[in-house]
């Protein structure tokens, strides 16, 4: 008579154990997998350029300008602009939309003063003052690929006694912050 309990066997415990830990590795890799995947889409496509950089000041005040460019894969929201650590006002930056393939914005910011309001406006060259508009109270969306100018009116934070010292201009955007460094200039 044939013992059938004998003829009968499952996998020994060793097989088992490495069968386990081989599906634990597996779905482990799975799920660093798509978190990464989730990750670098959404952090790698926004990138943001600050050039023509300056900051103005005199006896009557004080003026900064940039020339911002949306260099990444996706729109972006402009949130604040922050000019040595102060908060700017949007009703004090005005900016410029330049147009794809028709200004010609490879000069840098040059400073004029008006005789009206006996204040000085930072533009740039080839692009008429009227031309500038401002956001009010809301964030300035910008799309990929497009270039925006920036003039930065009366930062409250800089006078006279500044001329020469390195400042930050920081620009915030919905995920990123885009920080410069420039020596502040005498407006006279």
């Amino acid at each position: 008579m044939i013992n059938l309990s004998e003829d009968r066997r499952g996998l020994s415990e060793v097989v088992s154990t490495l069968i386990l830990l081989v599906v634990a590795v597996l779905l482990a890799a799975i799920v660093t997998y798509y978190a990464t995947n989730i990750t670098m889409t959404r952090t790698t496509t926004e990138d943001a350029r600050v050039s023509k950089y300056h900051i103005w000041v005199n006896a009557s005040g004080s003026i900064g300008a940039f020339k911002l460019q949306n260099l990444g894969g996706k729109d972006i929201l402009i949130d604040k602009v922050v000019i040595r650590g102060v908060s700017c006002a949007w009703a004090d930056v005005a900016y410029y939309r330049v147009q794809e393939g028709v200004d010609d914005v490879t000069g840098d910011f040059v400073l004029t003063y008006n005789e009206t309001d006996g204040a000085f406006n930072a533009t740039m060259v080839g692009i008429p003052a009227a031309s500038w508009t401002t956001s009010g109270d809301s964030d300035i969306p910008m799309r990929s690929g497009e270039t925006i100018l920036f003039s930065v009116a009366d930062p409250t934070n800089i006078g006279l006694d500044d001329i020469g010292t390195p400042i930050s201009i920081t620009v915030f955007t919905n995920n990123a912050q885009w920080i410069i460094e420039t020596n502040v200039e005498s407006a006279s």
